[in-house]
């Protein structure tokens, strides 16, 4: 049943749009000292992230790692942990009112509350271009979750093992030798990368389109404390079409570390906890 709008229906719905929070408060992002870094780094590592698959890889403070379409147009669904306390890790629903429902170079992957800090910061994208679409649609989601073994069992009636939720808990069991029940409760909200999706229009439902990634394109990270990443190269594919299943046609994704040179860092610094005295008004 729909209740019958009041009288003044209209002017409720009129009130106007505030954005929630001052972004221009954030200390100032320094696309310069990026810029030193991006052209003094040299490769320390890498790692081929298999198909309906995902893979754990170390960054330290003031790298940078990059991950790169191969073979196909493939989404991935990433994961960042401080590599010293699994508890604190990516806050997606935090960094989506800082920085908006998708994320591009500039933006922060913020950490958990308490420590709420810079993880990481976007340094360099590809796909910069693409913007929003028609549909409203942008690439790089901090809005959805990760899919999961759990909501395909309650939609589908079907165990899928190769969910990126799943992907995650095997590769960060393998990494910390932890029971894959006990490790999974870290597992969390995702960076979609390359995904491109957004919220219809009409019913304002989470939708997916096919990714405008292509072999080469790339996203590049600077890590702002010292991390533990997770990626999964999600069943879904191009999420062009279905995911959960081993229906669409995937590929893997490439991950690379980078070491700048010290001088490009210079007055640079990891990032510290944040400032509030956690005594919620009892202190």
């Amino acid at each position: 049943m729909t209740h019958e709008p009041p009288p003044d229906a209209e002017a409720r719905k009129a009130a106007p749009a505030i954005v929630a929070y001052a972004v221009e408060n954030l200390p100032p992002v320094d696309t310069a000292m990026h810029a030193r870094v991006r052209e003094s780094m040299t490769k320390v590592d890498e790692i081929l992230v298999a198909p309906r698959d995902a893979s754990t890889f170390e960054v330290d403070a003031g790298q940078v790692f990059r991950i790169t379409s191969v073979e196909g147009p493939q989404v991935g669904d990433l994961n960042v942990w401080n590599r010293h306390d699994l508890t604190e890790r990516f806050f997606s629903g935090k960094t989506h009112q800082l920085h908006g429902t998708h994320v591009d170079a500039g933006d922060r992957l913020w950490s958990s509350i308490p420590h709420m800090r810079p993880l990481a910061t976007i340094i360099h994208d590809t796909l910069d271009w693409y913007g929003y679409d028609d549909d409203g649609g942008g690439v790089h989601d901090v809005i959805g979750t990760r899919c999961d073994p759990y909501t395909n069992a309650t939609l589908n009636g079907v165990d899928y093992h190769h969910c990126c939720h799943s992907n995650l808990s095997r590769a960060l069991s393998n990494y910390t030798g932890q029971p894959i029940a006990e490790i999974e409760l870290y597992v969390h909200d995702v960076m979609n990368v390359f995904m491109c999706t957004g919220f219809t229009l009409d019913t304002h439902e989470y939708f997916m389109k096919a990714s405008p990634v292509r072999p080469g394109d790339h996203v590049e990270f600077m890590a702002e404390m010292d991390l533990l990443g997770g990626l999964s190269a999600c069943p879904g594919g191009d999420c062009s079409s279905t995911h959960s299943d081993d229906e669409a046609m995937c590929y893997p994704l490439f991950v690379e570390v980078f070491q700048p040179s010290h001088e490009a860092l210079e007055g640079w610094a990891p990032s510290t906890v944040n400032t509030y005295d956690r005594t919620h008004g009892l202190g």
